[in-house]
């Protein structure tokens, strides 16, 4: 797999984050894209900079949404 491309920022019972993460993996893998999945409560500066708005999806270092990720937008950015 390539290096990430994609980030995407999450936090443990999360559901938006559950459901988002499943649309990274599927998305990613189909294309060969590296992603990472970052917990934000184990780093104080993004918990401190996101706090509720969990999933955040990060492309190539710009941040292209909170809360929800489109599959199609997502695919869109590849």
């Amino acid at each position: 797999m390539a290096p990430a491309r994609v980030r995407l920022l999450t936090r443990v019972g999360c559901t938006l984050c559950v459901d988002a993460e499943r649309i990274v993996e599927r998305v990613c893998t189909g294309r060969g894209v590296g992603y990472e999945l970052v917990d934000v409560d184990t780093d104080e500066a993004l918990r401190a900079e996101y706090t509720d708005h969990v999933p955040v999806l990060i492309v190539d270092g710009k941040v292209r949404s909170y809360w929800f990720v489109d599959e199609a937008a997502l695919a869109s950015w590849m």
